[in-house]
């Protein structure tokens, strides 16, 4: 088993219940279980697309699917809450991202852990840090160490919303 780490996020619809419906799923994968959740987080798009704001989250999961099989099972869940991939980084019901897959690097043309944003963006490392600040991302450094490394503005968009989902 290995531990991994999810970013989830939605601005579309009922943002919240897609979030929720997408961790019940994750709890429901073959040789996976879910072992804590961030708080959920209000922030601003990125990428430059005009979109609504995002509800952001941290899942910390336990697998043996591989990363591939991981990857598979997120895209079909994504899919079943209705995420279609038209505008890259647009708007989207559900996004599940593989942040971290215990210290393992993976790089291939669809799939690369770590996240290869995840120490530029607040909305993953401040749910992430609420988890553990002390994870070691391979390459990168502590989760709580790149937080800290954050500019000031970039912690300014994320709000929590809610703290039990």
């Amino acid at each position: 088993m290995t531990i991994a780490w999810l970013g989830v996020g939605s601005n579309i619809g009922d943002r919240l219940g897609y979030l929720q419906a997408g961790a019940a799923a994750l709890g429901q994968l073959a040789e996976t279980a879910v072992l804590a959740k961030s708080s959920i987080y209000e922030t601003e798009p990125v990428g430059g697309v005009e979109q609504g704001p995002f509800l952001n989250g941290v899942i910390k999961i336990e697998t043996s699917l591989s990363p591939e099989q991981l990857l598979e099972a997120v895209q079909q869940i994504e899919k079943a809450n209705g995420r279609e991939r038209f505008i890259h980084w647009g708007p989207r019901t559900l996004d599940i991202d593989i942040l971290a897959y215990g210290q393992q690097i993976v790089e291939k043309s669809y799939l690369r852990i770590p996240h290869p944003y995840l120490q530029e963006r607040a909305f993953v490392l401040v749910p992430w840090a609420e988890i553990d600040s002390s994870w070691q991302i391979p390459g990168q450094g502590m989760v709580g160490t790149l937080l800290e490394e954050l500019p000031i503005l970039d912690l300014a968009g994320v709000t929590k919303t809610v703290s039990i989902w």
